[in-house]
């Protein structure tokens, strides 16, 4: 399951896509407009900044951007570096494998099977999966049609 760290860090992250090329946005704002305890946010926020998502500014007109257009910056990265591996269990993470302690063997566990589908299945929507994909699914972003071009 998502965690709250994880889910109210794609919520911040969508806000400044919504808000691309227009500067930095304050915390507060991101707190209030997407409703996340503001101290929260700040861990999330600084996290995400310490792993290269965000740039900030200090002082007067200060706050965070996006350190790289939205369109490049996938779920699946937010949600691996707020929550850890995509993988339900440790048998099948592509990054943190380790052997379950019960299982005899993996080769045949039913479970362990079931488990790499689901981790295949969640990967392969949120690594696929931009800010832009998400906000365009809120009605945020208008998409760009190849006759606009």
């Amino acid at each position: 399951m998502l965690s709250s760290k994880a889910k109210y860090g794609l919520k911040a992250m969508v806000h400044l896509a919504e808000r691309e090329g227009r500067g930095p946005v304050l915390i507060a704002e991101i707190a209030e407009a997407e409703r996340i305890p503001k101290k929260f946010l700040d861990t999330i926020l600084l996290e995400l900044k310490n792993h290269g998502l965000l740039s900030s500014k200090k002082g007067k007109g200060g706050g965070y951007t996006l350190a790289r257009p939205a369109e490049r910056i996938m779920t699946g990265e937010i949600i691996r570096i707020l929550d850890g591996p995509l993988a339900p269990v440790p048998c099948v993470s592509r990054s943190a494998y380790r052997p379950c302690p019960d299982c005899q063997d993996e080769a045949t566990c039913a479970v362990r099977g079931v488990m790499q589908d689901v981790r295949d299945a969640m990967a392969a929507i949120v690594d696929n999966t931009t800010l832009i994909d998400m906000s365009r699914r809120r009605g945020r972003i208008e998409p760009v049609l190849m006759y606009d071009i």
